[in-house]
């Protein structure tokens, strides 16, 4: 079944509209991207423990994810309100404003609230600090996308993802108006740095590797499928470390709201059914998903979906570089 699934995945893929081939514009930024500063945003969030939805470690990671996002130099911060089950939250975004087409876009994302007691260091911490160090590095002033590219940060994944829920319903009758831009594509990530094969062993699996998902049943299924193999094509050209898979269950993380609407994926650590819900991961929802119970190989692991996003975007999204006055 499994060679099955591969086999008429492989199909898809070679279906899809063809990929443009390296760019040395793109490949100059991913460059710029730095390991260092992936762990430091990870450990920026776990200070805030878990950030449980409705709790004041929720509220104050907000607050710092803003503060991040200011720093980088964006001033278009916004915090997106909602009504949970358990009263009023925010998501929180910004955009990098497309040079030729800003009106077109492509979202980012991960969440940033968590469970388990612990500092919810993976889940998804490690997703939030893919989508900082991208913002961070789209952000330079000699970095310009002919479209908009959105960094967006959920709420409340854990108890009901209303937070994603929520503005996929509230903004996607908006789109094309001066409210919302088209969306184009969304990249989710939803825990980037365990993949100890199974059962988990102490260190990073020989055979590890980054899970790309979509949902074959869903109605842009094949604007999906394109979107992951265009992500694949990036890893070959922009990352090093570890290689991708596409699979076609994508299930239990924000995206699924999108899937319907737009070319939708999530980015994993391992297949949400065939892995994480089978025990992948020892630290998942647990007091240990800590920063100090990761090694050298998970952050670098998670650091090679950082790469391999922001190549993909680059292709997507048209990464230019501006040249210096004279």
């Amino acid at each position: 079944m499994r060679l099955l699934l591969r086999t008429s995945l492989l199909a898809v893929c070679l279906s899809a509209q063809p990929v443009n081939p390296p760019s040395d514009a793109v490949r100059t930024v991913v460059g710029r991207l730095e390991l260092e500063r992936y762990k430091t945003h990870i450990k920026g969030l776990t200070q805030f423990g878990d950030r449980m939805q409705g709790t004041q470690r929720n509220r104050d990671a907000i607050d710092w994810l803003e503060k991040q996002l200011r720093s980088f130099g964006y001033s278009n911060v916004v915090r997106h309100r909602f009504m949970s089950r358990s009263g009023p939250l925010e998501n929180i975004y910004a955009t990098k404003i497309g040079m030729s087409r800003p009106g077109e876009m492509y979202i980012v994302s991960a969440h940033m609230d968590g469970r388990g007691g612990g500092e919810a260091a993976d889940d998804d911490a490690s997703g939030c600090a893919v989508v900082l160090e991208l913002a961070r590095v789209l952000a330079m002033p000699d970095v310009q996308t002919d479209r908009s590219v959105r960094f967006m940060f959920w709420n409340n994944e854990e108890f009901g993802m209303d937070g994603s829920g929520t503005y996929a319903a509230e903004k996607a009758p908006l789109q094309g108006t001066a409210a919302e831009p088209k969306w184009l594509g969304v990249i989710q990530h939803d825990m980037m740095m365990f993949d100890h094969g199974m059962p988990p062993g102490p260190k990073q699996s020989p055979n590890a590797d980054i899970n790309i998902e979509y949902g074959k049943d869903s109605r842009m299924a094949a604007e999906s499928a394109r979107l992951a193999a265009a992500l694949q094509a990036a890893n070959r050209s922009y990352a090093r470390d570890y290689p991708v898979t596409i699979g076609a269950n994508m299930t239990g993380t924000d995206s699924i709201w999108f899937q319907d609407r737009v070319a939708s994926v999530s980015v994993r650590e391992n297949e949400r059914i065939a892995g994480i819900v089978m025990g992948s991961n020892p630290h998942h929802h647990e007091p240990t998903d800590k920063y100090e119970n990761y090694g050298e190989e998970d952050f670098r692991f998670g650091f090679t979906s950082v790469q391999t996003t922001l190549g993909g975007l680059g292709q997507l999204a048209g990464i230019t570089l501006a040249r210096p006055p004279r």
